[in-house]
């Protein structure tokens, strides 16, 4: 499966990318690229609602320049992986169990046959969600696991329990693959920049926006009611006292202390009952922080590299 280069996001060099197949039949595209030489290890990245591989280029070559190889999947629904609703815009999934069936097929095919350990997770705001969810199961994984605005919960009272119980109620009168109530067709990221909710930078936003120019095939919309009755459920588990407890990885949070689009207090209190498990608030960010302006990427980074040691740690 060929990835998409615009002369505004090249795609980087090194890559072997293709498809895989879950085995609940579902074809997942995914993309990795070799370490330079002297590795560090592989680390693999998780992106969000409403992303693709290809957003996430101008990680990759960060990532690369520390000296690790990266892979990446798109998730079941978006990018270039198999979608479920004949409109493709429409963000669906049926239970949130089946995006840990999708880490564990990039795992078990690509990540441990192809790619050099020790492994780490770098996982953005629904790709968050998922990988704690993972790591709560007991999976190993990953020796260690960033995650850059997880989906703890979001702002306000929007997963109330009023909420939850309408979206629970239209889910089974027949109306899972439907917008939710107010969602619309426009793909994400692709509305003017003026009022945006995911970056402050202008030019990351319109480089953004041209991959799904390019390619709309790469983006969907609103979430359906199927999505976001899962997230929520998956959102309120997260609540429980004794859930972060119970996962054993070291885990680094970062926040955004603008970010509209999920709880920051949330990500904060969860963070705060890790075992082995620290956070950082980066001040002035919105919810994209990969996606940010430099002095705001550039304290990610910093925490990032204090945080994964590399190969050398693990020897």
């Amino acid at each position: 499966m060929t990835l998409v280069s615009i002369p505004a996001n090249p795609v980087p060099d090194g890559v072997v990318s293709g498809m895989i197949k879950t085995p609940d039949g579902v074809d997942l595209r995914f993309a990795r690229w070799v370490p330079p030489a002297g590795r560090r290890g592989t680390v693999c990245v998780f992106a969000g609602r409403g992303e693709c591989i290809e957003k996430y280029f101008e990680t990759v070559r960060d990532l690369r320049e520390r000296g690790f190889a990266v892979a990446m999947i798109d998730w079941r629904g978006q990018g270039h992986s198999s979608r479920a609703l004949r409109d493709f815009r429409k963000g669906y999934v049926r239970d949130f169990r089946d995006f840990e069936i999708d880490v564990e097929t990039f795992v078990q095919q690509i990540v441990l046959p192809d790619c050099p350990p020790p492994y780490f997770a770098l996982a953005h705001s629904m790709g968050g969600a998922v990988i704690l969810r993972v790591a709560h199961a007991g999976k190993r994984w990953f020796d260690r696991i960033v995650l850059s605005a997880p989906m703890i919960d979001l702002p306000g009272k929007r997963t109330s329990f009023p909420a939850r119980a309408l979206l629970r109620v239209m889910r089974l009168t027949g109306q899972g693959g439907n917008y939710v109530p107010g969602g619309s067709s426009a793909l994400v990221g692709s509305t003017p920049f003026n009022g945006n909710q995911l970056t402050s930078d202008a030019l990351r936003y319109a480089r953004n926006a041209a991959i799904y120019d390019e390619d709309p095939t790469l983006g969907i919309a609103a979430p359906t009611v199927a999505w976001a009755d899962t997230a929520f459920t998956a959102m309120h588990a997260f609540r429980a006292a004794d859930y972060p407890a119970r996962i054993r990885q070291p885990i680094l949070m970062m926040a955004a202390s603008a970010d509209t689009v999920v709880s920051t207090p949330a990500i904060e209190e969860f963070a705060y009952h890790l075992r082995g498990g620290a956070h950082l608030v980066i001040p002035g960010a919105r919810h994209e922080i990969l996606q940010e302006q430099d002095r705001y990427r550039s304290q990610f980074w910093a925490a990032f590299d204090a945080f994964v040691p590399g190969m050398a740690a693990f020897k």
